[in-house]
This record gives C-alpha cells, sequence and structure tokens, in this order.
C-alpha cells in the first residue's frame, strides 16, 4: 500500500528516492545547509509548497535530509506520510528550542526523552487516558554517546509542545516547576506518529533563547550556527 500512496499531496518524491533514514527541520534553508555541509552527491528530491528535501549518502549510508514547517499539525502531516508511505524506518528532528531551567544555557543541545503537551493531536486514538510521548531509546543513547565524545552540553529529560506560540495562559509557566527542560513545537505528533507505525524517531534541539532571562540568539545563528545538533544526529546515523 505504501508504494501507491507516493506521490503523496504533501511530498512530491516517488517511492525510493527517500532513504530509510531521515533528518528533519523546520526551516528548509536549514536542510539545504544540512545538505551541503555533510551530504555527498544530494538531489533534491521535494519542493512542494518550499519543504526543500534532500537525498544523498554519508560515509556511505543513504540519508535524507527533509523540512518539517512549524507546529505539531505539520510535522504530524509530514512524518506519517513518511513512515506510512515512504517505509521510512528513522527520522531524527533538529530544531531550535527554549530553555526553561536556570542550568540550560544559550546553546546547549537538549536531547528530548518525552514530550509534554497541551494539544489534542493523540486524542485520535481514542485512548482511555492519556498517551506519554517518547524517544526511541536506542536513538536517546546513541544521541547521548556522539554529544559525549564531541565534547557538546547536553541536557536529557522533558520538553513542552504548544499548539500556540504566543500564549496568553499564565499557568504555562507551571511546567518549569515539573522539570521541563525546554519548549519546542513538533515533538509529540513526531512521537505518536512513530509509535502508531512501529517506527523511532528523536528530537535534538539547540537553545536558541532562554524563557525565564529573556535572552535570545538570532534568527541568522538559528539559521547557519547551529550545527552541533547536526554533527550529532549524522554521527548518529554514520555507526
Amino acid at each position: 500500500m505504501a508504494k501507491e500512496n507516493c506521490p503523496t499531496p504533501h511530498i512530491g518524491a516517488q517511492y525510493g528516492e527517500i532513504a530509510k533514514t531521515m533528518i528533519m527541520a523546520g526551516d528548509p534553508l536549514r536542510v539545504k545547509l544540512m545538505a551541503e555541509r555533510y551530504l555527498e552527491n544530494p538531489v533534491l528530491v521535494n519542493n512542494v509548497r518550499g519543504m526543500l528535501a534532500y537525498t544523498g549518502t554519508y560515509k556511505g549510508k543513504k540519508v535524507t535530509v527533509m523540512g518539517h514547517g512549524m507546529g505539531i499539525p505539520s510535522i504530524g502531516i509530514y512524518s506519517y506520510e513518511l513512515f506510512n508511505f515512504y517505509d521510512v524506518e528513522t527520522i531524527i528532528r533538529v530544531g531550535s528550542c527554549g530553555a526553561r531551567q536556570m542550568h540550560v544555557n544559550l546553546g546547549d543541545l537538549v536531547i528530548a526523552q518525552g514530550s509534554c503537551t497541551d494539544s489534542n493531536y493523540g486524542a485520535q486514538y481514542d485512548l482511555p487516558g492519556h498517551f506519554a510521548p517518547l524517544a526511541n531509546f536506542e536513538l536517546c543513547r546513541k544521541a547521548v554517546d556522539a554529544a559525549e565524545k564531541r565534547g557538546y552540553k547536553y541536557h536529557v529529560g522533558n520538553v513542552l509542545a504548544c499548539d500556540i506560540f504566543y500564549s496568553e495562559d499564565p499557568r504555562k509557566g507551571n511546567w518549569t516547576k515539573m522539570g521541563v527542560l525546554a519548549d519546542e513545537m513538533e515533538a509529540p505528533s513526531l512521537y505518536m506518529n512513530a509509535a502508531r507505525a512501529g517506527k523511532k524517531a528523536l528530537v535534538i534541539c539547540t537553545v536558541s533563547d532562554h524563557i525565564l532571562t529573556g535572552e535570545a540568539l538570532s534568527a541568522e545563528a538559528r539559521q547557519n550556527t547551529f550545527t552541533n545538533m547536526m554533527d550529532v544526529a549524522f554521527d548518529m546515523i554514520s555507526e
């Protein structure tokens, strides 16, 4: 069934043009940077809606880098089609996040072992309770090993993904009291789709701003200098 659904309404690649292992980013320009920096012989396989995807090799292994847009619904659409129609086995998301704890600093890596959310995405599964979206442990362990080998500062734990970026809810700060490390916007649907499809997923973020202190890096810095998380992701898939 998977092959028969390709191309999809959102991905123009033919079946087989997308690798079984993918590294995704919200910003298509960050995807272009990864293709140019890491891939050997990258080929553009998707440009539908400007959501760039390149397939090439890294240390002899076929890999695709692709954009997923912003927010839980956007990555939910792309990761569903990739897991279920293109038979992708592993998706590693690299992106930015906002720190929620004072020991987490600008430029640090956050490896999302789990993801809290106020999203209604999980309601579709009609579960008798609340599903806890978790990363694949094997990928999480590989990310930690890769970060330690390179000497990159990292944190492992819970992140938060909300449907609303500019929130007027004064209770949002309560997540900090529960030990949540940082805010990002995509992990829950990626982890839920992976769980439902029996696939693997992990989110690795770089801290771009600090919710408690107000510190922030520029958009240009976020686009062009967040390469430590990319190094870790590519180290993971080259093993």
